[in-house]
């Protein structure tokens, strides 16, 4: 795993699993929108604001595939590291880290996503560049060394 990553740490509740007692699939993606968003939150504000005014960030392919099995009460790392930028569009990877008593850390799961950019309203939207701050903010955590000049 790649030390370039933003992190929230989540327990897992009993709404998240299912019958047999794992988390349900699901939760997997949803846990990719909240550590997608406490990020824009903590480290791009600015995007924040271009997103309340015709910024739109659409989610346009997502996927995760699963190794381990974790249950009510465990703790999870969630990391998300930048896969790929283009000048309309980032890929996010995220690893699901069991953080087991004594400092074990088992990838349980691993996730991407792809954003694209859009400017425009409801019935008339654009592909637009990667604001500027959002560049800026990911460039920490990209998990090689992608061009970054001139994208913003």
């Amino acid at each position: 795993m790649t030390s370039a990553y933003y992190e929230i740490r989540h327990v897992i509740g009993f709404e998240e699993t299912n019958l047999v007692g794992n988390v349900y699939y699901v939760n997997y993606l949803r846990w990719q929108g909240r550590c997608r968003e406490m990020f824009l939150k903590e480290k791009a504000p600015a995007v924040l604001a271009d997103l309340q005014d015709d910024l739109k960030l659409f989610t346009i392919k997502v996927d995760c595939e699963y190794f381990n099995e974790v249950t009510a009460f465990d703790e999870m790392s969630i990391r998300m590291s930048l896969a790929d930028l283009t000048q309309t569009q980032v890929e996010f990877t995220f690893d699901y880290v069991h953080l087991r008593p004594g400092g074990e850390e088992v990838l349980v799961a691993r996730g991407r996503q792809r954003v694209a950019c859009m400017r425009g309203d409801n019935r008339d939207t654009a592909p637009s560049r990667v604001p500027a701050a959002l560049v800026s903010a990911l460039e920490p955590y990209a998990t090689r060394s992608p061009s970054l000049a001139g994208r913003a």
